[in-house]
């Protein structure tokens, strides 16, 4: 299933699984980043076409790689939070995981000035408790899922395949993930270009949560 099914969405009200369509725009989101193969990559592909996106990124990268992370921020991109090791939350301890979490943030943080009430976070797998997600809730992150996964890091899925993944389910509010991972980018590297293109054809708009 590429799209997320109703009744999951309406047994987490809370989570933020897609926008109202009529505000006519894609949400482009990217996970995992960012690392130097591949989120460099994106941003320049997001520059030929104008397009803004919002990257979730693992705070262990953010710390290896703070100048690819500045220019995510200087070109006008929203950011999140994905956890500081890319945590499981299904197999990690409530506390261990929020603490995680605070750990990336801290990073943000202390090096680029972005308090958590500036943040989203999304979970990575999209597996979180819903202990987890009450305790982040309280924190003040706003928990973005997703209305469409294009498989990207799923080596047996083709390029082709992939990118259908998105154009068979990609509707005015979706909420797109791809990664900008050293796993994604042999797909991502086909499929973006495309993605993008479709986007302006239909004559929809980026949108920037």
């Amino acid at each position: 299933m590429i799209t997320i099914p109703k009744f999951v969405q309406w047994l987490y009200p809370e989570r933020i699984w897609a926008f109202p369509r009529e505000q006519n725009s894609i949400y482009l989101t990217f996970d995992d980043g960012p690392i130097p193969e591949v989120t460099p990559w994106v941003l320049d592909e997001l520059k030929k076409h104008n397009a803004k996106a919002t990257f979730f990124c693992i705070g262990e990268n953010v710390q290896k790689h703070p100048e690819i992370f500045r220019r995510i921020l200087d070109e006008g991109h929203s950011v999140g939070n994905h956890t500081f090791n890319h945590l499981n939350g299904w197999k990690t301890e409530v506390s261990e995981y929020v603490d995680n979490v605070l750990k990336c943030e801290e990073v943000f943080n202390s090096e680029f000035g972005i308090q958590n009430s500036e943040l989203l976070f999304r979970p990575p797998y999209g597996r979180i408790s819903s202990k987890q997600a009450k305790l982040l809730l309280k924190e003040g992150y706003k928990i973005v899922m997703w209305s469409c996964i294009s498989y990207d890091y799923d080596r047996n899925v083709s390029e082709e395949k992939c990118l259908q993944n998105v154009l068979r389910s990609v509707r005015s509010g979706s909420i797109i993930v791809f990664h900008d991972s050293l796993r994604a980018q042999k797909n991502l590297r086909y499929v973006l270009p495309k993605v993008l293109e479709f986007i302006e054809q239909n004559g929809l708009l980026y949108g920037k949560i």
